[in-house]
């Protein structure tokens, strides 16, 4: 996978920040100063730290739709790592000007997956050990690896040709693959949002061919509506939300507690018309 297109830009010197860590205790800050340490004039955007725990498709599934909006020449940080601290592998991806990292657990799978033309990157331990980072903690790659790492790039001082060898091989995303076919679509619920919507993995593009389509999700069958006020209050809907992605809601409501549904729960859409 390669393409000069792709490769990461000039540094911008800006650095976007996912984890599952919260903002209750200081793992966040701790990273950020492990950051500043080496690099004072970054500029760190918190893209989110509300992940849920050790699950890193939905860190995937944020970044892939998030990342574009940043200049190029951002690095994202992704660490949402079950795994740390085992033999598992570090990558970098180079795509659209923009460059990434995070552990090899599937998190960084979509990304490369949407972008034929991205290139992967293994992180190899000469790479570390060349910006002394021989005795990370078992706990906290966060700032004792990935925080040196993207300080480094970020400045300018590291290119990210130097963190190792190009890849085909990869963790592949732990969420199953949506299903296409000619008047149906199956997904899954990726993620809950604060407002109590069910975002889903089925994108806009696959709705577009059908005349009239409906949602199926748990018990319910629901229209596909264009905004949250085309529903009565209290009433469910689904919508095509602004990252271009399916979402189930409820107007003015919290649609997961309603319907009892959270991640991973199947949602399939259907044409109406053909379904006569």
């Amino acid at each position: 996978m390669s393409g000069g297109a792709m490769h990461f830009d000039q540094p911008s010197g800006i650095i976007t920040l996912t984890t599952d860590f919260g903002l209750r205790d200081p793992f966040v800050g701790v990273m950020k100063g492990a950051i500043l340490s080496r690099f004072r004039a970054a500029c760190i955007v918190d893209l989110t730290h509300d992940i849920l725990a050790h699950w890193p498709a939905e860190a995937g599934f944020w970044l892939n739709r998030s990342f574009e909006y940043f200049p190029r020449g951002t690095l994202h940080v992704s660490v949402v790592d079950p795994g740390v601290g085992t033999a598992r592998e570090l990558l970098a991806v180079q795509a659209r000007g923009h460059l990434m990292l995070a552990p090899d657990n599937g998190l960084l799978a979509e990304v490369i997956d949407a972008i034929p033309q991205a290139q992967v990157i293994r992180i190899d331990a000469a790479a570390l050990a060349s910006l002394g980072l021989r005795a990370a903690s078992a706990t906290f790659h966060g700032r004792d690896i990935f925080a040196p790492l993207a300080a480094e790039l970020a400045s300018g001082r590291l290119r990210p040709e130097a963190l190792g060898s190009p890849t085909t091989q990869f963790v592949p995303s732990w969420l199953e693959a949506v299903v296409v076919a000619r008047d149906c679509v199956s997904g899954v619920i990726v993620t809950v949002d604060h407002f109590g919507n069910l975002l889903t993995n089925i994108d806009a593009k696959w709705l577009a061919p059908m005349v009239e389509p409906h949602v199926y999700a748990g018990h319910q069958i629901l229209p596909v509506r264009r905004t949250y006020a085309e529903a009565k209050p209290g009433e469910n809907l689904a919508l095509i939300n602004s990252f271009g992605v399916l979402e189930i809601a409820c107007a003015e409501g919290h649609a997961a507690d309603k319907m009892g549904l959270s991640r991973g729960a199947p949602v399939s859409v259907r044409d109406a018309v053909r379904h006569r």
